[in-house]
C-alpha cells in the first residue's frame, strides 16, 4: 500500500485559541474537513457524491493556498516570526495538497488499479491530513496574532515615552505641543485596545481590560487639568501631589493592559481574586449535591471544613461597623442554621455509608435539600444587605453635598472648611470602598467581581485626589485652572457613582436569573417522601449530550442574531427590545445546558427555564399587540401575522414544559422538544425585530415632523454630536473618551489666559 500523502508529522497542535477572530476563521475550515471525514461509507458512490467531495477538497486546497500566501507575506515583513511562520505555512500547504490528492475526482473510487489512495480507501490518511492542516493553520493564525500584540505594545511604549516628557515639562508652550502628540497616541492606543478587548474570548480578561481602559479614559482628562494646575502653581505642594497621583495611576493602567495582552506573569497578574461568598456557596452546594451520585466522593470532615471557610467569609458583613444589629443577627442565625443542617446531613450520610448504601437514602435526600436551602437563604440575606447598603449610599451621595461644600470652601479660600468637608468625603469614601467589597462577595460572576474591585480601587484613589485638588483651590481661590481641575475630579467621582448604579443593576439581574425557587428535588412540605424518588431530576449521558449539542449550537447562533438585531434599535429601553434580549439570554442558558455548562444543571432546571421563557415570550406578544395598534393596513397585518405564530409557539412550549413525563427516554424527548420549540420562538422573534424597528423609526419620524420647524432644526443640530459622543464614550467602543479628549485639545489655546 502506498504511503499516506501527508506522511508522518510531529507537528504540535496543542495551541490555545484566545481570540474570537482566530476561532471564527477556523470554523468554516473545520466544517469542510468534517464533511470530508464523516462521509458515509456506502458500497457504491454516485457521481454526485464524488463530485461534491471533490469540490470540497479542492475548495479546501485553494483556500489553504491563499491563506499560506498571506502567512508567508507576514513572515517576510516580520523577521522574528520568519522561521516559525515558514514551518507552519509549509505544513499547511503540504496538508492542503494531501487533501486535494485524496479527494481528486478522477481517482476518488473505492479501489484503484494503480494502487493510489483515495478518501474512501485511506480514511486514516485523510484524518492525518486534516489534523495537520488544522494544527498548522491554527499556528499561522496564532503567530499572526502576535503582530497585533506587538502593535499594542509598541503603541503603549510610545505613550509611555510621551508621558515621561509631559511629566517633565516646565512651560505652557512645551506642554501644549507635547500633549497634542500625547492625545493622538492615546487615540491610537484606544482603538487598538478596544479591538483587542472585543476579540478576547476570556470574559475575565475582557473585564480586566475594560477596567484598565476606563482608568485611562478618566485619567486622560485628569492629567490635562492636573498638569495645567501644576504649571500655573509650580510651588504648590498639593498641586504636585495631585498631578503625581494621576501619572502613577495612568502608568499602572497602561501596564495592566500589556499584562493582559501579553499574558505576562507580573505581580498584578498573579494577584488572585479574593474568595467570594457566592463562589463558596456554589462550591459547597456542588459538594452536597454530588452525594446523590457518589456517597464516597469526599469525607464528612472536608465538608465541615468547607462550610466553616464559607462562614468565615461572612465576617466581612458581620464585622462591618455599617451593618445594623438586626442584619448582623440575621446573618449569624442563618450561619448557625447552615451548620445544623450540615450536621444532620453528615449524620444521615454516615448512616448510609455504614449500611453500604449505593445511593443517597431518603433521609439524605431530605438533609441535602435542607442544607442547600439554608445556604441559599444565607446567600439571599447577604445579597439583600449588600445591595440595600449600596442603594442607600447611592441615594445619599446623589445629592453630592460634600463635593458641593468642598467646591464652595475652596473657591472662598477657606482651608478650615476644606479640611472639615474632606473628613466627611473620606468617611463616604470608606463606606463606598467597603460596600464595593461586599458587592464583590455577592456579584455572582468573575467579570462582575473584577468590576467591583475596579470600583473599590477607583473610590479609594479619587477621594484623596479630590481633597488635594480642593486644597490647591483653597490656596489659590482666584485660579480658574485650579477650579477647573477640582471640577474634573468631582465629575470623575460622580461618574463612578453612576457606574456603581449600573453595576448594582447587573448584580441584581444575575441574582434574579440565578434565584430559582426550586431545586433538583421537591421541597419538604410540598411533596411527601414517597414522591422524592420519582421527582428526581435527570442528567443527560454523554451520547444524549452530544445529540443535543447541534440543537444547542443553533440556539446560540439564533440568540446571537437576536442580540445583533436588538443593538440596531435606537430605543434600547423599548419593551420589545428588553423582552427580546431576555428571550435571547434565556435561550443562551439553554444552549449552555446542551454543553453541560452554565446555571441549568438538570432537566428540571431546563424545563423551568423553558416555562419562564414561554411566559416572557407571551409578554413580548402583548407588547407587539400594543405596538401594532399604531400601524395601518398591510404593516399591521404583517406584524399581527408573525405575532400569532409567536403566540402559538410560546403556548406550545409552555404546555410542553408543564406536561409530566416519566422515564429517561420520555425526559430526553421532552428536552429535545423544548429546545426545538425555543429555536422556533427565536426564529420568529428574529423575523419580527427588523420589521418592528423599521416601522418604529418610520412612525417616530412622522411624529417628529409634526413639531414646529424650529424644534425640528434644533433636534437636527443636536442629534449628530450627541450620538457620536455617546458612541465614542461607550465602554464597548474602540475609543475611550476620544470625543471629550478632542474637546479638551481644542481648549489648549486658552491656557495662557487662565
Amino acid at each position: 500500500m502506498a504511503s499516506s500523502p501527508c506522511g508522518n508529522s510531529n507537528f504540535d497542535s496543542g495551541l490555545e485559541i484566545k481570540t474570537r477572530s482566530v476561532e471564527q476563521t477556523l470554523i468554516p475550515l473545520v466544517s469542510q474537513i468534517t464533511t470530508l471525514i464523516n462521509h458515509k461509507d456506502k458500497p457504491k458512490k454516485s457521481e454526485r457524491t464524488l463530485a461534491a467531495i471533490h469540490r470540497v477538497g479542492q475548495a479546501v486546497s485553494v483556500a489553504v493556498g491563499r491563506f499560506v500566501a498571506v502567512g508567508e507575506a507576514i513572515a517576510t515583513e516580520n523577521q522574528e516570526l520568519k522561521d516559525e511562520m515558514g514551518q507552519a505555512c509549509f505544513e499547511a500547504r503540504r496538508a492542503g495538497d494531501a487533501i486535494a490528492q485524496l479527494t481528486d475526482a478522477g481517482s476518488a473510487l473505492p479501489s484503484q488499479p494503480d494502487g493510489r489512495l483515495t478518501v474512501f480507501s485511506d480514511r486514516t490518511g485523510m484524518v492525518k491530513a486534516a489534523r495537520l492542516l488544522l494544527s498548522s493553520v491554527t499556528k499561522v493564525l496564532v503567530l499572526a496574532d502576535r503582530i497585533v500584540i506587538k502593535q499594542i505594545t509598541t503603541s503603549r511604549n510610545k505613550v509611555l515615552v510621551t508621558l515621561d516628557h509631559l511629566e517633565r515639562v516646565s512651560t505652557f508652550q512645551e506642554f501644549v505641543q507635547i500633549f497634542s502628540q500625547f492625545g493622538n497616541e492615546m487615540v491610537e492606543f484606544a482603538h487598538l485596545t478596544g479591538d483587542r478587548q472585543n476579540d478576547l474570548k476570556d470574559e475575565k480578561k475582557k473585564a480586566r481590560m475594560a477596567a484598565a481602559r476606563a482608568v485611562l479614559e478618566k485619567c486622560t482628562m485628569m492629567l490635562l487639568t492636573a498638569s495645567k494646575t501644576c504649571l500655573r502653581h509650580p510651588d504648590c505642594e498639593s498641586a504636585r501631589i495631585n498631578k503625581d497621583a494621576v501619572f502613577h495611576r495612568m502608568r499602572c493602567a497602561l501596564e495592566q493592559v500589556i499584562e493582559i495582552v501579553t499574558e505576562a506573569r507580573s505581580c498584578g497578574e498573579n494577584k488572585v481574586l479574593p474568595a467570594s461568598i457566592h463562589d463558596g456557596i456554589r462550591d459547597f452546594k456542588c459538594s452536597v449535591e454530588c452525594l446523590r451520585e457518589n456517597l464516597y466522593a469526599l469525607s464528612p470532615q472536608s465538608m465541615g471544613s468547607q462550610l466553616e471557610a464559607l462562614v468565615e467569609r461572612t465576617e466581612d458583613f458581620t464585622d462591618s461597623a455599617y451593618t445594623s444589629h438586626e442584619q448582623r443577627q440575621a446573618i449569624l442565625g442563618l450561619c448557625q442554621l447552615a451548620r445544623q443542617d450540615t450536621q444532620q446531613l453528615v449524620h444521615a450520610w454516615v448512616e448510609a455509608q455504614s449500611a453500604h448504601a449505593k445511593e443517597a437514602t431518603e433521609d439524605m435526600e431530605v438533609a441535602i435539600l435542607k442544607t442547600c436551602q439554608s445556604v441559599n437563604d444565607l446567600r439571599r440575606e447577604l445579597h439583600k444587605v449588600a445591595v440595600g447598603r449600596a442603594s442607600d449610599l447611592l441615594k445619599v451621595h446623589g445629592e453630592q453635598l460634600p463635593l458641593r461644600a468642598l467646591k464652595a470652601a475652596g473657591a472662598e479660600g477657606n482651608l478650615e472648611a476644606v479640611a472639615e468637608y474632606s473628613r466627611k468625603l473620606t468617611e463616604q469614601k470608606e463606606q463606598l470602598v467597603e460596600t464595593c467589597r461586599l458587592l464583590c462577595h455577592v456579584s455572582g460572576s468573575e467579570p462582575l467581581e473584577i468590576t467591583c474591585i475596579h470600583a473599590e480601587e477607583t473610590f479609594h484613589v479619587i477621594g484623596p485626589q479630590i481633597i488635594s485638588a480642593a486644597q490647591t483651590l483653597a490656596l489659590h481661590p482666584s485660579s480658574k485652572i485650579a477650579k477647573e481641575n477640582l471640577e474634573v475630579f468631582c465629575e470623575a467621582w460622580e461618574s463612578q457613582l453612576c457606574d456603581m448604579a449600573l453595576l448594582l443593576r447587573e448584580i441584581n439581574d444575575v441574582f434574579e436569573g440565578d434565584k430559582r425557587p426550586y431545586l433538583s428535588l421537591p421541597r419538604p412540605g410540598k411533596h411527601s417522601l414517597t414522591n422524592l424518588k420519582t421527582a428526581k431530576a435527570v442528567k443527560l449521558d454523554a451520547e444524549e449530550q452530544t445529540s443535543m449539542a447541534k440543537l444547542g449550537l443553533e440556539l446560540r447562533l439564533l440568540s446571537s442574531d437576536v442580540d445583533t438585531e436588538v443593538e440596531k434599535w435606537e430605543e434600547q429601553e423599548h419593551d420589545i427590545v428588553r423582552q427580546s434580549q431576555s428571550l435571547a439570554s434565556m435561550a443562551y442558558n439553554m444552549h449552555l445546558f446542551t454543553r453541560g455548562e452554565g446555571l441549568l444543571k438538570t432537566t428540571l432546571d431546563l424545563f423551568h427555564q423553558a416555562e419562564v421563557l414561554s411566559e416572557e415570550g407571551l409578554q413580548l406578544c402583548s407588547s407587539l399587540h400594543i405596538f401594532s395598534t399604531q400601524l395601518v393596513d398591510e404593516e399591521k397585518t404583517l406584524v399581527v401575522t408573525e405575532m400569532e405564530k409567536l403566540v402559538a409557539l410560546c403556548q406550545q412550549l409552555q404546555m410542553g414544559a408543564k406536561s409530566p413525563v416519566q422515564g429517561k427516554t420520555a425526559t430526553f424527548q421532552k428536552v429535545d422538544s423544548s429546545i426545538q420549540t425555543t429555536r422556533g420562538i427565536l426564529a420568529a422573534v428574529l423575523s419580527l425585530l427588523p420589521l418592528c424597528n423599521k416601522l418604529n423609526r418610520k412612525y417616530k419620524s412622522e411624529r417628529s415632523s409634526l413639531g414646529s420647524p424650529q424644534d425640528w432644526r434644533e433636534r437636527q443640530d443636536a442629534s449628530t454630536p450627541v450620538k457620536e459622543e455617546g458612541a465614542l464614550n461607550n465602554k464597548n467602543s474602540n475609543g475611550f473618551g476620544v470625543k471629550s479628549l478632542e474637546q479638551h485639545m481644542t481648549s489648549l489655546n486658552l491656557l495662557e489666559s487662565k
